[in-house]
This record gives C-alpha cells, structure tokens and sequence, in this order.
C-alpha cells in the first residue's frame, strides 16, 4: 500500500511539474515581448521561466543531497562497508571536478571581448565551463561504458 501511494504522490508531483513547465513555455514563446535588446527578441515571460528553472535545480539538488545523506547513515548502521563505498564514490566525483578544473584553460577569449559578456571572460570562469565540460564528456563516457559492459556481461551470463 505505501508503494502505491508513494507511486501516486510522485505521479502527481510530475504532471504538475510538467503542467507549470508547459504554461510557462508557452509564455514564453506567445506572451509577447519587452523592448528588444540589441535589436534582438526579447520575451517577457523569460525570468518567470529562468526561476522556475533555479527552483526546479534548488529542490533537485536539496532532495538528493537530502536522500543521500539518509541512505548514507541508514547503511553506516547496517553496513558500514556500504556506506564507505557510497562515500568513496562521493570522493572521486570531486577529484573528478577538481582535476577537470586544473586542466581547464583560462586564457581570456578575443572573442568574448564584448562588455555585455567582459565579466565572464575571466580565468575562473573559463576554466569553470572547461570543468563541467570535461566532466560532462568524461560522465558520459562512463555511462556508455558501463552501458556496453553491462550488455556483454548479461550476454555471457544468460549463455
């Protein structure tokens, strides 16, 4: 009976997540426009949409820090083991983030040379987008990888 409920609130929360989501998409795109900016289109509705966004990563990120710290303490009683793997797992994802950091370059673009967009080209903030870049591509190969050697090891196993 709980997993139905749990089913059904979880149910409820994604329709009106995506209900809100497609409201605030179609204000955006049909809720008309403020003054252009730099003689480029400017909708009304694209803070509303931009907060909605950061609440959306805000809860996201609470959640998951929050069911994380749960799981971690539930295994540390149980199996600490377990829970020591949970939080070398958390270690090596910030070596990930900080090698990828010191590898990023922060050389200042000529290209970015415009006083709309001086304030980003700084080191720290080219060498930030260099480190969630390098840490995108490296997340997803891992995932592929895993991907792949999953498959052939359900292979051989079911043979």
């Amino acid at each position: 009976m709980a997993v139905t409920k749990i089913r059904k609130i979880s149910s409820w929360v994604l329709i009106a997540c995506t209900v809100i989501m497609l409201v605030l998409i179609g204000l955006f795109f049909f809720g008309g426009d403020n003054e252009p900016y730099n003689g480029q289109w400017n909708p009304k509705y694209a803070d509303t949409l931009l907060y909605w966004m950061y609440t959306l990563f805000g809860i996201t990120l609470v959640a998951t820090l929050f069911f994380a710290f749960v799981q971690f303490a539930n295994n540390f009683r149980t199996d600490s083991k377990k829970a020591l793997v949970g939080l070398a797992v958390i270690a090596l994802f910030v070596i990930l983030l900080f090698t990828t950091y010191s590898i990023g370059d922060g050389t200042p673009m000529s290209a970015l040379a415009k006083p709309d967009v001086e304030a980003y080209n700084t080191p720290v903030w080219l060498k930030l987008t260099d480190m969630f870049l390098y840490s995108i591509y490296i997340m997803a190969g891992l995932t592929i990888l895993g991907i792949i050697i999953g498959s052939i090891k359900r292979f051989f196993t079911k043979s």
